[in-house]
């Protein structure tokens, strides 16, 4: 497959405390039907921290039965556990995902030969193209320029989702890697500065709410029309501020519960927006042009926060 495009950090709907599997299928018919590149289930903003591991298992089957191949799967299956790792990779590459995406280990703070010798074993276990994620803020480890030289040595390592916030290490990543791996924007604020600099593409918080003006911003930027791009990074711009209020995903989940796309039920430690941000939210939302938000008196309850379905070891292995 090629790692390009808008690709969509897919969120998980809940009801009742459960997935919500018909929810999650809407979800999907509408990015095949909007533009969007891939689907990228079991991610931060897919709650996987709070998932069960049959959950998440069942998340990504759902996703790829749904998806009918129709569009490509880059399932979640990272850990700070790298046999969990391989085993979540290899039950991804059994129920058809096209590509897997791995957050480097976080809490347990390897080093870089240790990130190396992680991604190494997880890449010669797992036939499957891997597709890295660099995060420091929720890992409290930066994968260096020069561990991404390594590892895209590695056949089957393709393309990373960067997330650090620096265009400055971007560029040295692209240096580094000589064009094996492509660069995917992390951050939907940097999303079209990412593209300038040689990116392809970004894997995206806002395109659960707008998955056509995401999509329609990369190919006018890839397509050389840097005008029309940039007019959609400036409309975009209050929109994406406003998703990131507050911890990701909650004010997206938030805005898909207004907009009566999903319930806006979230898992515990998540819970649900201040008072100030949501009406912020809201007036981002309108001011935007999406319709189907309530007045005050008549908004949904709160957002519902339920225990995590998840075991103790589960909760430490999250996919970021």
């Amino acid at each position: 497959m090629r790692f390009q495009g808008c690709m969509v950090a897919l969120v998980t709907p809940f009801r009742n405390e459960t997935v919500d599997e018909a929810a999650l299928k809407r979800l999907v018919e509408r990015h095949i039907e909007s533009g969007t590149s891939a689907l990228v289930p079991c991610g931060t903003t897919g709650e996987s921290a709070t998932l069960s591991h049959a959950e998440h298992e069942r998340v990504i089957e759902l996703t790829v039965q749904a998806a009918r191949g129709r569009i490509p799967v880059i399932a979640g299956t990272g850990s700070n556990n790298t046999r969990e790792a391989i085993r979540l990779t290899q039950h991804a590459k059994q129920a058809g995902a096209d590509a897997a995406l791995l957050i480097s280990p976080y809490y347990n703070k390897p080093t870089q030969r240790g990130l190396y010798l992680h991604f190494k074993a997880i890449a010669e276990a797992v036939d499957l193209p891997l597709v890295l994620y660099n995060i420091l803020s929720r890992t409290a480890v930066n994968i260096e320029p020069d561990t991404f030289a390594q590892l895209a040595q590695l056949r089957n390592i393709v393309a990373v989702k960067e997330s650090s916030g620096s265009l400055e290490q971007m560029s040295r990543i692209l240096e580094a890697t000589q064009g094996r791996m492509a660069l995917l924007s992390g951050d939907d604020a940097l999303t079209l500065a990412v593209l300038a600099i040689g990116g392809t593409g970004v894997i995206s918080v806002v395109a659960n709410l707008v998955p056509r003006d995401v999509a329609t911003m990369v190919e006018r930027y890839q397509a050389g029309d840097r005008a029309q791009a940039l007019a959609w990074h400036r409309k975009l711009l209050p929109l994406t501020r406003a998703l990131f209020l507050e911890t990701n995903p909650i004010p997206v989940k938030t805005a898909m519960g207004l907009l009566g796309m999903i319930e806006p039920q979230l898992r515990l430690p998540l819970c649900e927006m201040s008072e100030a941000n949501l009406a912020r939210l809201k007036a981002a939302l309108e001011q935007y042009g999406l319709t189907g938000t309530r007045p005050r008196s008549q908004r949904p309850a709160k957002a519902r926060v339920t225990p995590s379905a998840a075991s103790p070891s589960r909760a430490r292995r999250s996919v970021k």
